[in-house]
Order: C-alpha cells, then structure tokens, then sequence
C-alpha cells in the first residue's frame, strides 16, 4: 500500500497548545486581578504592622506605669523610663513619651508613634502618626482605627 498526500490539502499539526491570543487574555485578567487584590494586601499588611507601634506603646505605658509609683511625676521622656531607643522593635515606628505640662505631670502624659519614612508605614493613610494621652486614670486614643479598639 501507498499513501498519497494530496499537495492542495496540507498536513495538519496536532499542537495541543495555546494560542497567543488565550496566552494574552489569561495575562490581562491576571493584570486586572493583580492590580485590584495587590492595593488591598498592602493595607492589610501596613494595619497588621501597626502592632509594631501597640506593643512598643505599651511597653512604654507600663514604664510609665513604674515610674510613676517611685515619683511625683510621670517621666518627661524616654530616657527616664530607662528606654534607650525610641525605634520599636520592627523599625517601622519611632516613639516618644511628654508628660503633661505643670501640675498635669502628676496626672498626665501622652505618647506618640509616627512612622518611620522610607518604611512601608509611611504609607499608611490616616495611622502615619498615632497617639495615646494618659489622664487622670484613663487612656484616650488620637486616632481608634489605627490602635485596633
């Protein structure tokens, strides 16, 4: 037996592969997923970040706590609470610690949280700089979304 091909009719390639066009579509839905989904990770990221600044407020908030048991006044700034650095433990946040003014240091103090610049929290909308004033007993919070209260 002798096969024929007829010259008019060419062979037929069984490729079993994409086409450019389906390669191009699955990239622009990609695209299009990447560019919604990615904005919205980053938020998420920065706000489990700020716990960063929580804790190391907190931290601070007991020092403020034990200094003031041993002294008239709450402490005016870090150093007097025997914290040597102001840059929490994640680097994304440096902190600082005021007591309140005149007679309101005996009652008083606040503590602040600004992100560090360059860092990936100095793009944290509206939680770029987070507060938290202690007086007369209670804690107030400049700003409760960024704190998680």
């Amino acid at each position: 037996m002798h096969s024929t091909v007829n010259p008019s009719f060419p062979a037929r390639s069984l490729g079993r592969g994409f086409t450019i066009i389906e390669l191009m579509i699955v990239v622009v839905i990609v695209g299009v997923i990447a560019g919604v989904a990615y904005p919205s990770f980053m938020d998420q990221l920065r706000k489990g970040r700020r716990a960063d600044a929580v804790d190391f407020a907190a931290r601070i908030q007991q020092a403020q706590a034990r200094h003031r048991a041993n002294n008239p006044t709450y402490a005016a700034d870090l150093a007097a609470l025997g914290i040597a650095s102001g840059t929490s433990p994640g680097g994304l946040y440096t902190l600082a610690t005021a007591a309140g003014s005149g007679t309101a240091a005996a009652t008083s103090y606040t503590v602040t949280a600004t992100a560090v610049t360059g860092k990936s929290q100095a793009s944290d909308s509206g939680c770029t700089t987070m507060s938290l004033t202690f007086a007369t007993g209670n804690t107030t919070y400049g700003e409760p979304r960024c704190w998680g209260r």
